[in-house]
């Protein structure tokens, strides 16, 4: 039962940044499209979102949220996903789909030493060196991109933003793993949802009410519906399911996933091309996940 219910929790985690590496081709496009700010994208996200969070809890059992858990729930928002999203949103525009996956990756870096302060999460001297050439892999990914003939480029914006984004999720993962594991995914998240909207709205309610919405290609407005149904919805149901089962660290492992996908599309519409360089550096990002998960199981075993 025990070996199932991991296995449940690590499919969810696989899936949902599988979504998220997607995710990056998609957002990409949506926002060079000038027809509507990185504000009202992130506005959209969070009504669409939180409508369908909202709809379902309905039919859910009733649960209640303490008071004292609504400041820390609204806190959860600012960081998972008002911070962590806008400033993906923000930056996805000023850096390349495939750096902007290998930076994401380097948030298990962050999250390991956080879980390590606020949940006490062991850190044995295996799971460091893993983490370590992970992160040698990522650096020498990035520097063997210095000189690539990729369309898109990349600058210091698009960097700081990504790098802002993987620090914010991190910290939700790390430190409000006991608030998620409370309570359902559904209470949890029609409210992190509702909050977002509320921060969002203001500023973005002229320009939302205002858009020339038939000027937006289908296209578009079909990647405007896969970023809420699938890299929202779907994802923020499967990352606290996740969360649930397995250690912070292991979660955000998860997040080299998105290199993979990142890399793969990239190269299918000819953004990029497969250097022995990228691969040497695939094989030590992905050893250091092995090294990671294989010094995790030991603990547990312990």
């Amino acid at each position: 039962m025990k070996s199932y219910r991991n296995l449940l929790g690590h499919l969810a985690c696989l899936v949902a940044y599988s979504i998220f590496g997607f995710n990056i081709i998609v957002c990409k496009d949506l926002t060079s499209g000038e027809y509507l700010s990185p504000l009202s994208i992130f506005t959209l996200r969070a009504v669409g979102a939180g409508a369908l969070f909202w709809l379902i809890s309905f039919f859910m059992p009733k649960e209640t949220v303490e008071k004292k858990d609504y400041l820390k729930i609204f806190a959860a928002s600012v960081l998972g996903f008002f911070i962590c999203q806008m400033s993906f949103l923000a930056g996805i525009s000023h850096i390349t789909p495939m750096d902007c996956s290998i930076l994401a990756s380097i948030s298990p870096i962050y999250t390991m030493f956080i879980a390590a302060v606020a949940l006490k999460e062991p850190i044995s001297l295996q799971k460091v060196g893993g983490v370590v050439v992970s992160f040698l892999g990522i650096i020498y990914l990035i520097l063997s991109n210095v000189s690539g003939s990729g369309v898109a480029q990349t600058d210091a914006f698009g960097i700081a933003m990504i790098i802002i984004n993987s620090i914010s999720f991190s910290l939700y993962l790390g430190i409000f793993k006991p608030l998620i594991s409370k309570y359902s995914v559904f209470t949890f998240m029609k409210w992190i949802f509702l909050y977002s909207f509320l921060m969002s709205f203001p500023f973005s309610a002229k320009e939302l009410f205002t858009a020339n919405w038939e000027a937006i290609p289908a296209v578009q407005l079909s990647e405007l519906a896969y970023l809420i149904i699938c890299a929202t919805f779907i994802t923020y149901t499967l990352i606290p399911l996740g969360q649930k089962i397995i250690r912070p660290t292991l979660v955000s492992m998860y997040s080299y996933v998105q290199p993979i996908i990142a890399i793969v599309i990239s190269i299918c519409i000819g953004m990029d091309t497969l250097t022995w360089q990228k691969v040497l550096a695939a094989v030590m990002v992905f050893g250091g996940v092995i090294i990671v998960s294989y010094s995790k199981s030991k603990v547990e075993k312990g």
